[in-house]
């Protein structure tokens, strides 16, 4: 006889605690299955939350959510925890337009007390929360869960160097499902784990401690290196104590009696912070993920029972094999040629580039401000380093860009992925502000490819660059389809491209909508209204003599960008108004993402909510010529 299905029976957290911690099992196991085929039916992040089903169950069951605040780092694991927390209804549009977001959010419920788009910053944001919490007065429990892979990142240790400084009363779960930093060991590891997460163990090593302090300094010292050798043979946590926090640990995250008697134990403890060592696998309980884990970390739709993913044949290569490749020709004729990756050598592509170059590609982890100073500590001994960074992750290394490359004037090659507005990801990851923030550095050249050939000219236009920094932006995706040049040639520095000449509007577009400005133009031309579209192809330096010309010969000039305000139009005013083109009673508007942060949607949907499509390019030029789409199409 089948069981009864207990999942149907949990619509919040409160839910699950009405439950006997003995039909938590099924609870997980059905969790599990319906994470499975939620995913299947709209792509998403697959293999971290598998493993993090039975952790997931444990501290809701445990703690008092969301009065006791859970904050899970980056968020590709909190499917699981958005299904237990009142959106089992909704998981099936997760990432779709008008739907679930993929990683936790504020306005999406109460149970998000914290964003995370980006890495490492649970136990910050978990501290923050417990300070003010002690300052209120209040009496719950902050939980910071983050992965092992997020422990590379400078942030969680400053983080934790602070923690254990202040002695607030915090608890961070890692959830090691990679790097292993000390193997669980079967039924020993979980009974050591139990017992030194218990009352009565703390309050002895309390009581130890109190003792040693009262010996002469030479047994004081020697009674804690003692205790410390102890703790390491068990745990291997030394690290963790050095930095103030008491260690558990390591246990079988997919244990969940062991789970939920530890975590009730640190949930007890009146201590200060506590680090929770897990031990669990990607991919948990779905075999092609088990066998595969880097490929079914983010997927496709894909067929449950196969695991095979549905994904739609490429029309062109993506912009990311298509700078993997021209990088790997520059490499193949110059020697100096290194890439650096900031934990994302996949989504880089520059682990094809690894396959060909292995002692020539380096991953720092997720370390993105390392990776910049790195890569400044290359260029300043004769190397050309390329930093393949996404424009949403080269923010956080934006210091180190200005003080670390830009001032010294070092040849630092950033190859800027995912620029623009990046899709199922959102607002978290979509790169709006990079023109901004690089064009007001005094020596940066930045170059945006409107193709992938363009893409394929601009490598090597950076690699050749070796008086100071440069980027190239691309978005993520497909190419448009043109034909790839047998090589890259390096493109006169600061120089743009007349695409079509017209008579009456110029379009000037840096990047890739210049695809959108062509079929604008078209549109205009159906109306009798003859459009110039040109390609800026540099923000910086600008041409100026085509911002000029285009000036001097069009009644409108428009220009058309992938980023917010601050970035290439404002730099074309700039110049238009120092020459005093705006006197001479041109039109000039300026085509850039609205001031909001636009939600996860298909590409096109975006770009269309932006206004930064074929349509919106023509409302534009419409508009500043104070005739309308309606009465323009009747005299067309």
């Amino acid at each position: 006889m089948s069981k009864t299905p207990l999942l149907d029976l949990v619509q919040t957290p409160a839910d699950l605690r009405k439950l006997p911690e003995s039909d938590l099992r099924q609870v997980a196991d059905e969790l599990r299955t319906e994470m499975i085929d939620a995913v299947s039916v709209t792509g998403g992040h697959l293999g971290a939350g598998l493993g993090v089903v039975e952790l997931t169950v444990a501290l809701h069951w445990v703690f008092d959510t969301p009065r006791d605040r859970l904050i899970w780092d980056v968020g590709h694991q909190c499917y699981p925890h958005k299904i237990l927390t009142g959106r089992r209804g909704e998981i099936r549009t997760i990432r779709q337009g008008g739907g679930l977001a993929g990683f936790t959010k504020r306005a999406e419920s109460e149970y998000d007390p914290f964003g995370a788009g980006h890495s490492s910053t649970s136990i910050s944001a978990g501290l923050g929360m417990a300070v003010a919490r002690d300052l209120e007065g209040g009496k719950n429990n902050v939980v910071a869960v983050i992965g092992d892979g997020a422990m590379s990142a400078g942030m969680a240790y400053e983080a934790m160097n602070n923690a254990g400084a202040r002695d607030e009363r915090l608890i961070v779960i890692l959830n090691d499902n990679d790097m292993s930093i000390a193997p669980p060991t079967g039924a020993l590891s979980n009974y050591l784990a139990r017992i030194s997460s218990s009352g009565t163990y703390l309050h002895l090593r309390d009581i130890a401690k109190q003792l040693a302090h009262r010996l002469p300094k030479s047994w004081e010292r020697r009674a804690a290196r003692a205790e410390e050798m102890t703790r390491t043979l068990w745990s291997g946590g030394t690290l963790f104590e050095e930095l103030g926090f008491y260690y558990v640990g390591p246990i079988d995250g997919h244990d969940l009696p062991t789970l939920v008697s530890i975590l009730k134990n640190v949930r007890d403890a009146r201590h200060g912070p506590i680090l929770v060592h897990c031990v669990t696998q990607k991919g948990k309980g779905y075999g092609p993920a088990e066998a595969s884990p880097d490929k079914y970390h983010g997927v496709a739709r894909f067929n449950v029972v196969t695991g095979a993913q549905v994904k739609p044949k490429p029309n062109a290569p993506s912009y990311t094999r298509v700078f993997a490749d021209a990088l790997i020709a520059e490499a193949k004729k110059d020697k100096r040629v290194v890439a650096i990756t900031a934990a994302m050598p996949d989504g880089t592509g520059l682990d094809v580039f690894g396959r060909e170059f292995p002692d020539r590609t380096f991953d720092v982890g997720i370390a993105e401000q390392h990776a910049v100073t790195f890569a400044a500590g290359l260029a300043a001994e004769g190397l050309k380093p390329f930093s393949a960074i996404y424009s949403t992750f080269l923010q956080r290394a934006y210091d180190q860009v200005v003080h670390d490359v830009a001032i010294q004037h070092l040849p630092v090659r950033f190859a800027i992925d995912r620029a623009g507005l990046v899709g199922a990801d959102g607002p978290t990851h979509a790169g709006s502000f990079d023109l901004a923030f690089l064009g007001c550095l005094p020596g940066m050249v930045i170059m945006a490819a409107a193709d992938e050939s363009e893409l394929v000219h601009m490598v090597a236009t950076a690699a050749q660059i070796d008086d100071g920094p440069s980027a190239f932006r691309y978005p993520r995706g497909e190419g448009v389809g043109v034909e790839l040049p047998a090589e890259g040639v390096p493109l006169p520095l600061g120089k743009g491209r007349i695409v079509r000449e017209g008579t009456t509007i110029a379009l000037l577009s840096l990047g890739t909508r210049l695809a959108e400005a062509l079929k604008a133009a078209d549109q205009l031309a159906a109306m009798g209204l003859s459009a110039t579209v040109a390609d800026a192809r540099f923000m910086k330096p600008l041409d100026k003599d085509l911002v000029t010309r285009l000036a001097r010969e069009h009644e409108v000039l428009i220009t058309i960008e992938e980023g917010s305000v601050g970035g290439f139009g404002s730099r074309v005013l700039q110049h238009l108004a120092e020459t005093g083109a705006l006197d001479r009673g041109l039109k000039v508007r300026a085509m850039v993402l609205p001031d909001v942060f636009i939600d996860h949607d298909a590409p096109n949907r975006m770009y269309e909510r932006a206004g930064l499509n074929a349509s919106g390019i023509v409302e534009t030029a419409l508009a500043a010529l104070g005739r309308s789409v309606v009465s323009a199409g009747n005299r067309a």
